[in-house]
Formats: C-alpha cells, sequence, structure tokens
C-alpha cells in the first residue's frame, strides 16, 4: 500500500503536501525483518499502475524478495491511505482500499511452491477485512503453513473502518488467532476480541486454544507474554520524543518474531520487540525508524534509561510501580 503523510500539522482536508511512502502493516514487518537480515518475501497483489510500482521497487531497495506478486490485470488499483501529522498524539489515518487489486486476491492466487519455501509466515488482520476474497485467501495460506509444519505469527491489527460489522471482526481474527503459534495482541484488542480485561486472562484464551505464545503489548509500558512454560512482564524503553506512534505495534512484531528465530528465550525476544518499537516511534514515516542489527545492539547497549514497571495484582487489578533505571 502506498502511504502519503502530511508534511504539515493540522485536520487532513487543511493539508497541502504530502510525502509519498510505503505503507502496510505486513510490508512493515517485511522490511523490518530483512534489515536485521533475514531472507524476506513478500506476496501481494498491486495494481499495474505507477503506485504498483513504486511498492514494488521500495521493497526491492530493502532487499525484500517480491518475485510472488501479482499485477493485476483487471483495472484494479493499489490501495493508498493519508496519514496526518499531529504534535501529540495518534495521527488520523484515512484509508482507499476498497476495490483495491489486494482486494481481489482469491485462494486462486495462492503460490503454493513460494510458500513452500519459507520457514516461517507473518499474518495480520487487515487483509481477512478487505474482502471476501481475500478472507478466503487467508485462510487457505494459514493452512496450508500448518500443513508443513511451518511456524505463524499474527498481529490482530484491528481496524474497525475496514470492517462492516465487529461481530463478524472478531470471529473472524479469533478464528486465525487460534490456529497460529505466536499471537501479538494490543491490550485494548485482547479485551475486545476476548471479553477479558487482564492481560493473563487475555493470554489464558488463546493458549487454551493451542497458541504457543501470546505476547499482549501494553505501549510505554512494555509488553506481558505467557506460554505454557513461563510468563513475565518486560518493561518499555525510554523514548524522549515520540514522533509518530503508527508503526510501533509492526516494529514490535519484528523485534520478537526476529528473536524467537534468532533462538532467543521469550523475554529476550520481547524486550528486543521493545527496543525496536520504541525505535520505530521516533521517526515520522511507518517504516524510517526499522533498525539494522547492528543499529539494534546499540541501541539496547547505550540506551541510558528504560521504562519499566512493576504490576501488582490487587483487589482492583493491576497497580503500577514505575521507575527509571540508568
Amino acid at each position: 500500500m502506498a502511504m502519503f503523510y502530511a508534511k504539515e500539522a493540522g485536520e487532513l482536508h487543511q493539508v497541502h503536501t504530502f510525502q509519498k511512502a510505503l505503507a502496510g502493516a505486513e510490508s512493515n514487518v517485511a522490511v523490518g525483518l530483512a534489515r536485521l537480515g533475514f531472507d524476506v518475501g513478500w506476496m501481494s497483489k498491486v495494481g499495474a499502475d505507477s503506485l504498483g510500482t513504486f511498492i514494488l521497487e521500495e521493497l526491492q531497495k530493502e532487499g525484500v524478495d517480491t518475485s510472488a506478486v501479482i499485477r493485476s490485470n483487471d483495472g484494479a488499483k493499489t490501495g493508498i491511505l493519508l496519514k496526518s501529522k499531529v504534535m501529540d498524539g495518534d495521527p488520523d489515518v484515512t484509508y482507499y482500499r476498497k476495490g483495491s487489486a489486494a482486494s481481489t486476491m482469491s485462494p486462486s492466487d495462492f503460490p503454493a511452491d513460494y510458500f513452500q519455501q519459507a520457514g516461517h509466515l507473518h499474518m495480520t488482520g487487515i487483509p481477512p477485512a478487505l474482502s471476501s476474497e481475500m478472507r478466503a485467501f487467508s485462510f487457505h495460506a494459514l493452512q496450508k503453513m500448518k500443513e508443513a509444519g511451518k511456524t505463524i505469527s499474527f498481529d490482530p491489527n484491528l481496524r474497525l473502518q475496514l470492517w462492516e460489522e465487529e461481530e463478524d471482526m472478531i470471529h473472524t481474527v479469533n478464528q486465525i488467532a487460534y490456529q497460529v503459534d505466536w499471537f501479538f495482541p494490543g491490550l485494548a484488542e485482547g479485551q475486545r476480541l476476548t471479553g477479558c480485561h487482564e492481560p493473563e486472562e487475555i493470554a489464558d484464551v488463546y493458549l487454551q486454544k493451542g497458541v504457543k505464545l501470546v505476547v499482549i503489548k501494553l505501549g510505554a509500558e512494555g509488553a506481558y507474554y505467557k506460554s505454557a512454560a513461563n510468563q513475565g512482564m518486560v518493561s518499555g524503553f525510554y523514548v524522549p520524543n515520540v514522533v509518530d506512534t503508527v508503526g510501533a505495534g509492526d516494529g514490535f512484531a519484528v523485534g520478537v518474531i526476529s528473536g524467537l528465530l534468532d533462538g532467543l528465550s521469550c523475554e529476550k525476544s520481547v524486550r528486543r520487540g521493545n527496543a525496536v518499537g520504541a525505535l520505530a516511534v521516533m521517526s515520522p514515516g511507518d517504516k524510517d525508524g526499522l533498525p539494522t542489527r547492528e543499529e539494534l545492539q546499540s541501541f539496547i547497549k547505550e540506551a541510558k534509561r528504560y521504562h519499566r514497571r512493576e504490576y501488582m495484582k490487587g483487589d482492583e487489578g493491576y497497580g503500577e510501580v514505575s521507575k527509571f533505571e540508568r
């Protein structure tokens, strides 16, 4: 997907200057993993238009393989989004994805040989929201990778504006989540998907379905993780200046996935996720802050302070004790 982000602060209808960039949760994760030295492929359908060419060239510059990408021949265009610039808080994002080239993908577009070469599949809850055809493709890819014994990670990336009914969103996203190995919801997403309030309760819902690891993002506080073997709270890194929060979750996924694929423990993988997420929010573009392996190691080593919160379970839920450590 192509993104046009505002160069000046204000509501989108007041902005006159935009910067073009690559966007999309899946492409962000692909770029992030490629920068960390992994062999990464990205599969989708783009329009036979200038923006489709732009997306492919941007991914190729990052070392992401795009050989399985389909160029639409039915006139469907590449999807875009507009993103506002804000001085504080989350930016306003407007999507133009209905009827996009990607939304026309179906199981018949599935490149079996290409997926068979992969050792891991990362998915988000956005493609299933685009159309019934794309939803069928998502489930087909999931099933084929499971049958092949490959690991699968899933970030729900709930986008209410892309779904007609919230009930349908919850059902569809959960049907995917129950089948994956590693699940990365935000706290609010987990609460919406399960009806539970506490991080541990949310994690238990998915662990009981067979998910191996659930990592719940808690924003600046860090993340909570739980598997059948262990659980814990991993504090977030101190960020002196938040520029853009969009893409933080994708950066977090990059860190956790890369850590697990590198053979790190759950705790160390989540800590890496917190680090990449922190770097992501310090830059304006969705992928601008995604680090190389050297930059990531330097950040983790040189970060002078990080934000530690100890969560204590009490009668009214989790209380917080916060401090900065050097």
